[in-house]
C-alpha cells in the first residue's frame, strides 16, 4: 500500500523527464557562459585611443567577473537538479524536508529542485 506522503512512481517519472530536460538546457547555458568568459577575443581596439582601451579593459574584467558569477550559479543549479534526480530514485522527491508534507506539484514544475514547500519557505522569513 502506498502512502500519501510521496508522489507515485508515474508522477516521479514525469518529474524525472522534466529535470533531465532542464539539466541538458542548464549545461548548454553553462557551456555558453564558460566559453564567453574564457574567450578574450580582441575587439579590434589596438589602434584606438588609450582612454577607450582602458575603459574597454575595465569593462572586459567586469563582464568576466559577472560571467564567472553566473557560471557558478548555473553550476549550483545543475548540481541541485542532479540532487533532485537522486531524490527521485530514492522516492523522497517532492517531500518537504521541513514539514514532511508533499510540495505542491505546480511549485515542483516551476522549481523542480525545490526541497521546501511554500509553507516551510515562509517559516524561514
Amino acid at each position: 500500500m502506498e502512502t500519501t506522503n510521496r508522489y507515485s512512481d508515474k508522477e516521479l517519472e514525469k518529474f524525472k523527464k522534466l529535470i533531465e530536460e532542464k539539466i541538458i538546457k542548464a549545461n548548454s547555458d553553462l557551456n555558453l557562459l564558460k566559453s564567453s568568459y574564457m574567450n578574450d577575443g580582441n575587439n579590434g581596439t589596438e589602434d584606438t585611443s588609450p582612454t577607450f582601451k582602458a575603459f574597454e579593459e575595465g569593462s572586459k574584467t567586469m563582464s568576466k567577473e559577472a560571467n564567472t558569477q553566473l557560471a557558478l550559479r548555473q553550476e549550483k543549479f545543475v548540481r541541485d537538479l542532479k540532487n533532485a534526480l537522486v531524490r527521485i530514485s530514492n522516492k523522497t522527491y517532492g517531500v518537504c524536508r521541513v514539514t514532511g508534507k508533499l510540495i505542491n506539484k505546480k511549485r515542483l514544475i516551476l522549481v523542480p529542485h525545490a526541497t521546501l514547500s511554500i509553507e516551510a519557505k515562509n517559516m524561514q522569513k
